[in-house]
């Protein structure tokens, strides 16, 4: 079975490496410039490259995976059976990207997007054919769940598809209904806004914040930490398809977070948010 990923970023990179994985996928790495699709292969090279030096990996395993992902602008992607969407978190460009595909993909390829947060009914708006969720977590080779999210006209079939394939990939799949934010997201964004409202309030610093969550709820990384390793810019695009598709105030991002981002304190990926790296 032939994948294509349209995104070579953190996210898109990370879930070539999981199909590519598995021997029975070829994976096409896929982006707007061959540079971008170049540049998320390394990152698996890189990343597989520490396994191999640790010992939890061997150098041919490293290389026959390296061999079944290939690289491409997303015009490539036409040949394959499964299309996973892995663009930024815009509804407009994500939009756009999946009536450019269903031009050139072959009718029967299944679309599925990792979106986060985003409507699958509303993506799929226009489209040819179904469109189903296949949300991975980061870093997807190592988290092992997947939300399968059926939009308002997702076929049961294709659901229950896409969770075989997780299946058949290592991972746990949870099936989900449309909704804003899905499960993870619509329970554990509002809980890292409210930690940064914490700690706008000053009533405790960002270190003594995660260590409170970290020995108080048994949770294995603090929130403003989490919040870094997610991007505080997808936390703030989090909430505010929260607050714009519910209206509820509890889903209103903080000022402190729209301030971060802003100042282009996104996290680990810039080198600062709540934390220096």
């Amino acid at each position: 079975m032939k994948v294509a990923v349209i995104g070579a970023g953190a996210m898109g990179s990370g879930i070539a490496q999981v199909f590519a994985s598995n021997a029975e996928y070829e994976v096409i790495l896929c982006d707007i410039s061959l540079e971008y699709a170049d540049n998320g292969k390394s990152r698996i090279e890189k990343g597989l490259a520490r396994l191999v030096s640790k010992e939890k990996m061997t150098q041919e395993d490293m290389d026959a995976l390296l061999a079944r992902i290939t690289t491409g602008l997303n015009d490539a992607a036409a040949d394959g059976d499964l299309i996973i969407e892995a663009a930024l978190e815009q509804l407009d460009l994500k939009k756009q990207l999946f009536k450019d595909l269903q031009s050139i993909c072959k009718p029967d390829a299944i679309f599925a997007t990792n979106t986060s947060s985003l409507s699958i009914t509303e993506l799929a708006a226009g489209l040819d054919r179904p469109l189903v969720g296949m949300h991975f977590f980061n870093p997807a080779p190592v988290m092992k769940l997947v939300e399968v999210i059926s939009g308002l006209n997702t076929p049961p079939e294709v659901a229950e598809k896409v969770t075989e394939i997780a299946v058949g990939l290592g991972k746990e799949p949870v099936q989900v209904k449309d909704s804003a934010g899905f499960i993870v997201n619509r329970i554990l964004i509002p809980m890292i806004n409210e930690a940064i409202g914490v700690l706008a309030d000053g009533v405790a610093t960002a270190d003594d914040i995660d260590t409170a969550m970290k020995l108080g709820s048994n949770h294995p990384m603090g929130p403003l930490a989490l919040s870094d390793l997610i991007g505080l810019d997808v936390c703030l695009a989090i909430m505010d398809v929260l607050y714009v598709d519910t209206h509820d105030s509890k889903y209103r991002a903080h000022p402190l977070l729209r301030k971060m981002v802003r100042g282009g304190k996104l996290g680990r990926k810039t080198g600062e948010g709540f934390f220096a790296y």
